[in-house]
């Protein structure tokens, strides 16, 4: 099992989601996180002061999936998060050990 992370723009999320939607992915969880990278932020005035904002708003997605599936969820992601502009946002992949279900402690895949 893989954990797939993405950081997007939050305007991308409905579309995100209908796609993974679309592939079979039936939970997710979404995260509001604020952060920066290349986009650096931007100078906003406020009361005649100028100031810069330095944490840009972001959406996290965390996806849980089957090694299989990994391939079909980045593609997904990448494809309806793509604005191709600056601070489209990243797709990371990581290894997952265990899944426990509380409710009837299934665990591994029957788990997801």
């Amino acid at each position: 099992m893989k954990k797939v992370e993405a950081i997007i723009k939050p305007f991308k999320l409905d579309e995100v989601k209908e796609s993974l939607s679309g592939i079979g992915i039936q939970g997710l969880t979404v995260t509001e996180v604020k952060g920066f990278g290349r986009q650096k932020g931007h100078t906003e005035l406020y009361r005649g002061a100028e100031y810069v904002v330095d944490f840009l708003p972001k959406v996290k997605l965390e996806i849980i999936v089957k090694d299989e599936s990994v391939a079909d969820v980045v593609a997904a992601i990448e494809k309806s998060a793509k604005t191709g502009r600056i601070g489209d946002g990243k797709i990371f992949v990581l290894p997952i050990e265990e899944v426990v279900r509380i409710r009837t402690g299934e665990r591994g895949d029957q788990a997801l």
